[in-house]
């Protein structure tokens, strides 16, 4: 049973292959994309059962024992989140053949989203600090070909922006990984875990976390670091700026939890208490930023950072409501971006511009893109019944657990101004009288529905079945906050 921790990497890895061999039949390739996509989804849907009804799946590749070789954790966080990742991929699937030009699809798009999703994978799976950097140049990789697909000079121009930024952080991040191996001799994250708690966390060890919480934030594209971020996810086809959102940022902020959860858990008065101050500054930017443009896909990619501002907020108060909160907020935020990306793609589609300027009385010509746009904005801001009020809801009790009231009231402004952000969109764009000039011509929105109605239905659901789905976050929460039941799993101790 613990191969199957392998197959949410190799199945996108083999797809991916597979697609590049079909490529030049392009009606072909996006028939097998769909199928391989499902199947991946219903494999991973498989173990995050197994996991969550009979433990962590453990893979010691080779036959090495931990902490000797590789090893691959199925845990309840990882395979959460590995889950997450394959339903945001089957709509991006069905998506893609609509947004994308043919030279676009034949330049391997598909193939190097498979990659981008094995990537992705393999970092939420992996159990040693090493791979989780090789898992992150595997994602980047399949992104670097990803963000230039199409040629565009815009694109050009932000990629070498995004190339530099990555590659910088890549540099810091090996460095820490040895600077690491030379204080505690693994990359084990379980035995450096255990061998971080026997010498209680001394300075070194705290400003090497110091260093490895830079690496993350600027993948993250947290307060200050994400200024990189917004501009480069918007030039790509938008359903690579959808990947791109639901997906990159979110191995960074996982990559935080894990380590500041797991490893570094002995000088929180230092570097978790610093967290809430990053993660108050990051909403607050980031909401100026979306507030700040009348483009309305950077409206939305500059909502990334508050929302990351959250997450972060609730590994720094770290206890089980907000720890619960984050897990929750993280899978929600997951699913609403992309629903979001793809969403204003196709009112910029129709509108033939991204600027809010431009537009007006679209409730008029496309009713049901009108209210989808509606309601996203509801599940984002945190309205209830919806999924992001569940996970604010458990972050604000957790910070008002800690007595962290500063970080409350900027939450709780953010949400506010997140909700008016992206309510602008609708107002503007979407309300008003009917343009009778013939500005608009009517063009079709077949097949850009679907898969948007697919993935809000289970951003609701996350919302209004919480009763179903919190038990399993809470207990991932108080699992996190046990490092040695990881330990003891991985280690067998």
């Amino acid at each position: 049973m613990s191969n199957l921790a392998v197959l949410p990497i190799i199945i996108p890895l083999i797809a991916g292959i597979i697609v590049a061999l079909f490529n030049s039949k392009v009606p072909i390739t996006r028939i097998l994309t769909k199928i391989l996509s499902i199947i991946s989804l219903a494999v991973v849907s498989y173990i995050s059962w197994l996991v969550f009804t009979e433990g962590a799946i453990i893979l010691e590749t080779g036959g090495w024992i931990a902490p000797y070789g590789i090893v691959l954790v199925a845990d309840p966080l990882a395979t959460l989140l590995v889950l997450t990742t394959n339903i945001v991929a089957v709509a991006c699937a069905f998506f893609a053949p609509h947004a994308l030009t043919l030279k676009q699809e034949q330049h391997y798009f598909y193939a190097f989203y498979f990659f981008l999703i094995s990537g992705v994978s393999g970092a939420f799976l992996t159990g040693d600090l090493f791979n989780l950097f090789v898992f992150f140049e595997v994602l980047l990789m399949a992104s670097y070909a990803l963000i230039v697909l199409g040629g565009d000079k815009v694109q050009l121009r932000e990629s070498i922006k995004y190339v530099l930024i990555n590659l910088f952080s890549s540099i810091l991040f090996v460095t820490a990984v040895a600077f690491i191996y030379g204080a505690v001799g693994t990359v084990n994250m379980a035995q450096i875990a255990e061998r971080v708690s026997e010498v209680d966390q001394d300075g070194i060890l705290t400003t090497i976390a110091i260093l490895l919480f830079f690496v993350f934030a600027t993948k993250a594209a947290l307060f200050p670091l994400y200024y990189w971020m917004p501009k480069s996810y918007i030039v790509p086809n938008p359903v690579v700026s959808a990947l791109f959102a639901a997906l990159l940022t979110k191995v960074g902020i996982y990559s935080i939890l894990r380590v500041f959860s797991l490893i570094f858990v002995h000088e929180m008065e230092l570097t978790h208490q610093f967290f809430l101050w990053i993660a108050g500054l990051s909403m607050v930017f980031g909401v100026i930023g979306a507030l700040s443009t009348n483009n309305i896909k950077l409206i939305i990619a500059y909502n990334i950072i508050p929302a990351i501002g959250f997450i972060i907020m609730g590994i720094g108060v770290l206890n089980e409501d907000a720890l619960s909160g984050s897990i929750y907020y993280l899978i929600h935020d997951m699913i609403i971006k992309t629903v979001l990306f793809l969403i204003v793609s196709v009112v910029a589609y129709v509108a033939g511009t991204s600027d809010l300027r431009k537009m007006g009385g679209l409730i008029h010509y496309y009713p049901i893109l009108g209210w989808l746009l509606f309601i996203s904005a509801f599940v984002l801001a945190g309205i209830p019944p919806f999924s992001g009020f569940i996970g604010k809801f458990l972050l604000l009790k957790g910070a008002l657990a800690a007595n962290e009231i500063a970080i409350v009231l900027v939450a709780l402004l953010s949400s506010l101004l997140i909700l008016y952000s992206v309510m602008k969109i609708f107002i503007r764009g979407f309300w008003g009288e009917k343009d009778e000039s013939g500005k608009y011509k009517m063009k079709s929105t077949k097949g850009f529905i679907a898969p948007i109605v697919f993935l809000l239905l289970f951003s609701i659901f996350l919302g209004i079945g919480a009763e179903f789905i919190y038990p399993s976050i809470e207990s991932i929460s108080s699992y996190l906050l046990d490092p040695q039941l990881y330990i003891d799993s991985v280690l067998k101790e």
